[in-house]
């Protein structure tokens, strides 16, 4: 994406269906000195973080860094347009060596699974296992993913990365790509893990698109779902809401570095395409002018939608949080300007016994340029998701 003179403001520019707006809150202000609960806003110097949700209370004790102040980077964090180009294109990315599993579903398409290698010699089986769930059009090469990775590495865990079909560089054998709502190729993953190390506790992070996902996964399997808790980041929630914001302004820049991201993996593909029937729209795949063409183009018709708006619409991963029944930390940035603040479903996280939404000022989206690893390290977000997974492990580790 290129870069351009930043002079917009940190709030979230408006949307016009707000199903999902949240309701007045009394949020959480997180300070050095005490949790607190105050209706004041933060400012620049010392910002609070809101916290909500129905398990709030029973996994608040599992945090150490929420008990300091978010500090963004100065100037870098203060601007989340500024903040999320530096991250993508500034931050370093960890050396990490992989040994890379491709599965065989049952419609003949192929999974990519990338585990840091030596870890199947080096660690026992009963090693905690993360499964990392990338954002659209990424894989393992991602730098956010690696610092995770390697958070979660030295911490004594076992790491892989689902990379979604299609994603770096992994074979394609079927006309399907990335999608949003596809939880089958996570049921298939997770299954596999589980009978590779059936004694070992498995969670997972999703980022941005791998976020929802996730959730979407943990929402509508959730009678089969064998993870032992999950953290979704960034996450869209509401692809309708988000589809009209990524093409609002500025955004705009966004919506052309992804979908110049999915038209270069589908030209790859394309000939697989070619051969179906005359539904898919190839040319238009290849050129498209926004990642909407492309998803009406291309996606909707690979999972049998009549419409991109029916798609995005029986995508939308607010609309299972509900169902959600395993340990869950959402952590979503305020001034995100591709998944917006509006497309939280406050209430529902609310509502939810085994959910909890952290909310950060700032953050811009995969960002979270702050903290003492700032501004060329790992996200903010990095210690907050290991302290959570961290306490979910040690209790699952007591019932044993």
């Amino acid at each position: 994406m290129a870069t351009s003179p930043l002079s917009v403001t940190s709030k979230p520019p408006s949307v016009t269906r707000l199903r999902h707006q949240r309701p007045p809150l009394t949020p959480v202000r997180v300070s050095a000195a005490a949790v607190t609960t105050t209706t004041g806003m933060p400012d620049h110097h010392h910002p609070s973080l809101e916290i909500t949700g129905g398990g709030a209370d029973r996994f608040l004790p599992a945090f150490n860094t929420l008990h300091l102040h978010y500090k963004p980077f100065p100037i870098i964090g203060w601007n989340r347009h500024l903040e999320t180009i530096f991250a993508a294109f500034f931050r370093t990315v960890p050396e990490v060596k992989y040994r890379r599993e491709c599965l065989r579903t049952q419609d003949n398409g192929t999974i990519a699974l990338d585990w840091v290698y030596g870890d199947h010699r080096s660690l026992p089986s009963d090693s905690p296992i993360l499964i990392l769930l990338p954002g659209l059009t990424g894989g393992s090469q991602d730098s956010y993913v690696k610092h995770m990775l390697a958070k979660a590495k030295s911490k004594g865990w076992r790491v892989v990365v689902f990379n979604s079909r299609g994603c770096a560089n992994s074979p394609v054998t079927t006309p399907q790509l990335q999608t949003a709502s596809f939880t089958a190729d996570t049921c298939h993953v997770v299954d596999h893990v589980s009978s590779r190390y059936p004694i070992a506790s498995i969670y997972a992070v999703g980022w941005s698109l791998g976020g929802n996902i996730l959730v979407n996964y943990l929402g509508r399997e959730h009678h089969r779902c064998s993870l032992s808790g999950a953290v979704s980041l960034c996450n869209p929630f509401n692809l309708v809401i988000a589809d009209e914001n990524l093409r609002k302004g500025f955004n705009n820049i966004y919506d052309r570095a992804l979908r110049g991201g999915l038209s270069r993996t589908f030209e790859k593909h394309a000939s697989l395409f070619e051969e179906m029937h005359d539904e898919y729209n190839v040319q238009e795949g290849l050129n498209p002018r926004t990642v909407r063409e492309y998803d009406e183009a291309i996606t909707r018709v690979s999972l049998g939608y009549k419409s991109v708006d029916e798609y995005y619409s029986n995508s939308c991963s607010c609309h299972v949080v509900q169902h959600v029944r395993i340990p869950l930390l959402c952590i979503q940035a305020a001034n995100d300007p591709i998944a917006p603040i509006e497309a939280t479903p406050y209430s529902d996280i609310k509502d939810n016994p085994n959910c909890m939404l952290i909310v950060t000022p700032q953050g811009g989206h995969l960002g979270w340029v702050a903290g003492d690893d700032a501004p060329f390290g790992a996200p903010w977000t990095d210690n907050v998701v290991i302290e959570f997974l961290e306490h979910l492990q040690k209790n699952a580790s007591k019932l044993e």
